[in-house]
């Protein structure tokens, strides 16, 4: 039975505590003209046990979170025209295609191009320098989330069924670019956005200031801090008001300091925000994040649940914005590559998470009525993020942010 959102105003979202829900089918991984798709990082893949939580990142959200977490609000930095927009479909195999280097054999050089074959576009990094550095955690998470961007645009499109997704190419004069794929006016997303930002140059005085307020011993040379940021951000409205709204965000921040050292992090999460409660579709979406969770550690998912209710709570209506999920920032122990495996999982769960309740609902009947409580919760959703979300007022107070990039986020319509 579905029960009004509003009842819960700030009562503690559901848990997911049942089991027993049947094996999902995921969607198809193949591209558009028939090749297949690997998953986001397949290769090397391992358990991790044992990842830790970065001192710094305290048990809740702090104020610099919204740095890392502006990165389609970073994706805002870019002060770039516009960009061209196209449709859709495989990337031009010249992209990816490149006599082997020297020292190289051909497969290596055959594997990078097959992967960048499915991606939305070609990677914001130039391939050539993608292949001088094969194990650098720069290029390994570039390409999950291009990898994750087009698996999610490619599980949405074939749910909809109707429109395509526009692409917008950006690059930022200061360094880096990004990737925007929206789909609207779909049978069954009103807007859907997924958007890929990897951008680089100098840390601005405010931004160190953030990051130096919640722990971070930040040493600058003659006043600058190089930084590389990279993440995939996305926001999906469905049209149905049975339908429900989902968010996620996963990303990696990397500073230099003077004496060359670098300090590295990652964060993100995922959250589920419902203009009618299911008790099923809940204890779905929360099981499937949990157990990608569980693979890394069994103290992963409660702590990132309660930050992520803690996170997304309207304090003037004194309501949670939706059943929360799970949220991190700050994660750099006890390796890079146990934190990215960890990322890695989340970022595997978002389509298994989500798709199965949108084909359960998307032709569910509804009323006036129920449109008219679907616009109301979204207005919820707006005033959230215009006035708490600390990615989305960072991006807007940066300058030559794009705005576009910053409130793709945003609903077509809402009261």
């Amino acid at each position: 039975m579905a029960l009004h959102l509003g009842r819960l105003s700030a009562s503690p979202c559901w848990r997911a505590a049942r089991s027993g829900c049947g094996e999902l089918r995921l969607w198809s991984r193949r591209c558009a003209a028939g090749r297949i798709c690997r998953p986001p990082g397949t290769a090397g893949t391992e358990q991790s046990r044992g990842l830790g939580h970065s001192t710094t990142a305290g048990g809740g959200p702090r104020l610099g979170t919204g740095l890392a977490a502006a990165l389609a609000g970073l994706a805002g930095l870019a002060a770039a025209a516009f960009g061209h927009v196209e449709r859709a479909e495989m990337v031009p195999k010249s992209s990816g295609a490149r006599s082997p280097s020297p020292g190289r054999p051909e497969e290596e050089e055959d594997e990078l191009a097959r992967r960048c074959s499915c991606f939305m576009a070609s990677p914001v990094t130039d391939l050539r320098e993608l292949r001088r550095r094969p194990g650098d955690m720069r290029t390994k998470m570039e390409l999950l989330i291009l990898e994750t961007q087009a698996q999610v645009c490619q599980a949405l499109a074939q749910v909809d069924g109707g429109a395509r997704f526009s692409v917008d190419r950006w690059e930022r004069k200061e360094g880096g670019g990004g990737i925007s794929c929206v789909l609207q006016d779909g049978h069954v997303f009103e807007k859907a956005g997924v958007s890929v930002s990897v951008v680089y140059g100098n840390l601005s005085e405010e931004a160190a200031k953030q990051m130096r307020s919640r722990g971070k011993n930040l040493k600058a040379k003659d006043g600058k801090l190089p930084f590389c940021a990279m993440g995939v951000s996305s926001v999906i409205h469905p049209k149905n008001p049975h339908a429900p709204t989902v968010h996620f965000n996963y990303r990696y921040f990397e500073v230099e300091e003077a004496d060359g050292n670098k300090q590295w992090w990652f964060g993100g999460g995922c959250d589920l925000t419902p203009t009618y409660l299911n008790r099923e579709d809940a204890i779905h979406f929360h099981r499937t994040l949990k157990e990608a969770c569980d693979r890394h550690g069994p103290d992963f998912y409660p702590k990132f649940k309660k930050w992520c209710d803690d996170y997304f709570f309207i304090a003037h209506r004194g309501e949670r914005r939706g059943i929360g999920g799970i949220f991190f920032d700050d994660l750099d122990s006890p390796s890079k590559e146990e934190v990215f495996h960890f990322v890695q999982s989340c970022a595997q769960a978002i389509v298994p998470s989500y798709i199965p309740l949108v084909k359960k609902h998307c032709d569910d009947s509804f009323t006036p009525q129920e449109k008219l409580w679907q616009q109301l919760r979204r207005g919820r959703y707006v005033e959230f993020n215009l006035l708490y979300d600390r990615g989305t007022k960072f991006g807007l107070f940066t300058p030559g942010s794009r705005i576009e990039s910053i409130l793709m986020s945003l609903p077509l319509t809402a009261r």
